[in-house]
């Protein structure tokens, strides 16, 4: 399949299905943590989609790829709070995990993409 847009893109899909999840679980998070971790957890998802898609809207390799390093920042970051969300008891241990693993899985596949781009 040809991509002709970010919306073609596994690593693209794969994002922004976290970022739907990310909404769904923090609506049962403590309300006093709307401004805190509740809305670092959101932006953070939120930014990992949106770099692929404005790094694909870039004229060169050179500027897709810092975006997808700035995406891979927003994974480390999402995990980081993840793991925090757990801590804290706001999530499940099993919840925690299945985030992560995605995670991971994503960070791969953007890993992946910056090689490609880097031989072409």
């Amino acid at each position: 399949m040809k991509i002709k847009s970010y919306k073609d893109l596994n690593i693209w899909k794969r994002s922004i299905k976290v970022v739907e999840d990310i909404y769904k679980i923090t609506k049962n998070f403590p309300k006093e943590e709307i401004y805190g971790l509740t809305s670092q957890l959101r932006r953070s998802a939120i930014s990992i989609p949106s770099n692929i898609a404005e790094g694909f809207a870039r004229f060169s390799n050179k500027e897709y790829k810092q975006f997808l390093f700035i995406s891979l920042g927003s994974c480390a970051e999402l995990s980081t709070q993840i793991i925090i969300a757990l801590r804290l008891g706001y999530l499940e241990s099993k919840k925690a995990d299945q985030f992560l693993n995605e995670i991971d899985e994503i960070s791969k596949m953007t890993m992946s993409l910056i090689k490609k781009l880097n031989t072409n």
